[in-house]
């Protein structure tokens, strides 16, 4: 089933292509692979990218929109990705980058087009530990920017994941949060030895 991949904001694709269409940007980032692309660039696959901030013991957590990602492809792969943030003006770029989620992240969603239910790809940032997935809601209807983490939401952790988490394995929310509140509770202070 295909996936139903939200609009981004039309100012955050204007301010990537702009980023694309200047010298200097591409010149400065620190991503070989967009510098030395052979043929034109694109930005495909807007992802709005959320961030889990904290794990109420219920299992559920309010995420917010941290900004929308753009995965630049030449030819049939992606080479590097933009990031866009909100800021007082409105979208603005953020930065280009590649690195293993680049590659990881069109991994993930190759796989997820190839179920049989519709869902809404996002990116979900764990930052407390350095954890970034594909977010699968089910809701398709919803714009992106808006939505909370449900039970049945598909997540799928990106490579690299951190120790004990498998990468590329679907997981229902319900099932991986739980996890994720274990590995984000502090162990509890011993007393010294008597």
């Amino acid at each position: 089933m295909p996936l139903h991949v939200p609009p981004a904001p039309a100012p955050a694709l204007r301010s990537v292509l702009a980023a694309l269409g200047s010298p200097t940007a591409v010149r400065e980032a620190r991503t070989p692979s967009l510098r030395t692309a052979q043929g034109p660039v694109s930005p495909q696959l807007p992802l709005p990218v959320h961030v889990l901030d904290r794990i109420t013991a219920a299992g559920t957590s309010p995420t917010r929109l941290a900004g929308w990602r753009f995965l630049i492809h030449c030819g049939d792969r992606a080479v590097a990705a933009a990031d866009t943030m909100l800021t007082p003006d409105g979208w603005a770029f953020s930065h280009f980058f590649e690195g293993p989620y680049v590659a990881s992240t069109e991994r993930a969603l190759r796989h997820a087009e190839t179920t049989l239910t519709a869902y809404q790809p996002r990116l979900l940032s764990v930052p407390e530990l350095y954890m970034l997935t594909l977010w699968l809601h089910a809701d398709c209807t919803d714009d992106g920017a808006e939505g909370h983490l449900a039970p049945t939401d598909l997540l799928v952790p990106l490579a690299p994941a951190p120790p004990g988490i498998t990468a590329h394995r679907r997981h229902r929310a319900a099932d991986l949060l739980p996890v994720l509140t274990h590995r984000l509770t502090p162990a509890p202070l011993l007393g010294s030895p008597a």
